[in-house]
């Protein structure tokens, strides 16, 4: 109301009235612009190359990332009571642990029928990741301590015990990528060109 009757007298009296001006948003400060730092708290150390190397383990379908060695069913056999019984059953039929062999189940699979328990025989695409998952993440209470021998040997054992191979296979990094799962083909391939492209 003040500046609109000001604004009336200026031009009364014969004066120019300033032309308006658009409103300008104030400048940032440099402080605004400057990144925060923090000062180290004393956590942590730099990885070290052997450290690294203990973690990068992933193996892929095609078999790339098995490391040397060997098992056979037997010694797979072997571990698996020392090791995996207790958790999964005396024959892999589950029980704190999910059940893990179960030949039979292959000729329906998971996908027909989801309420069936998934196991190696009709669940898993590829014996190359069933090497790399037992290598990470078995035995539960002690994840990532069975020797690349003794991931081969009960990866062995647990695909024989679900007529995937014979009783005298043994797994390496060659004969593991040779392996025809039973389950396969009912898996579909990712085919996105990258991780933010959804079709």
């Amino acid at each position: 109301m003040i500046s609109t009757l000001f604004l009336a007298l200026l031009l009364g009296c014969g004066v120019d009235a300033p032309a308006p001006t658009a409103p300008t948003a104030s400048a940032p400060t440099a402080a605004a612009k400057a990144p925060r730092t923090y000062a180290p708290v004393g956590l942590g150390s730099p990885a070290t190359a052997e450290e690294i190397a203990a973690w990068d383990l992933d193996v892929s379908p095609s078999g790339e990332g098995l490391p040397a060695g060997s098992g056979t069913v037997s010694q797979g056999q072997a571990l698996y009571a020392a090791q995996c019984m207790a958790c999964h059953g005396v024959k892999g039929e589950g029980g704190v642990g999910p059940k893990l062999i179960g030949p039979d189940d292959a000729k329906t699979g998971f996908g027909d029928d989801p309420k069936i328990p998934k196991t190696m025989a009709n669940w898993w695409p590829y014996a190359t990741t069933a090497y790399d998952y037992i290598r990470r993440a078995m035995p539960q209470h002690a994840p990532g301590s069975l020797t690349p021998d003794q991931t081969y040997a009960l990866t062995a054992y647990l695909l024989a015990e679900n007529r995937v191979v014979g009783a005298d296979f043994v797994a390496d990094a060659k004969s593991l990528p040779a392996v025809k799962m039973p389950t396969t083909v009912k898996f579909v391939p990712d085919d996105r060109g990258s991780s933010t492209v959804v079709r």
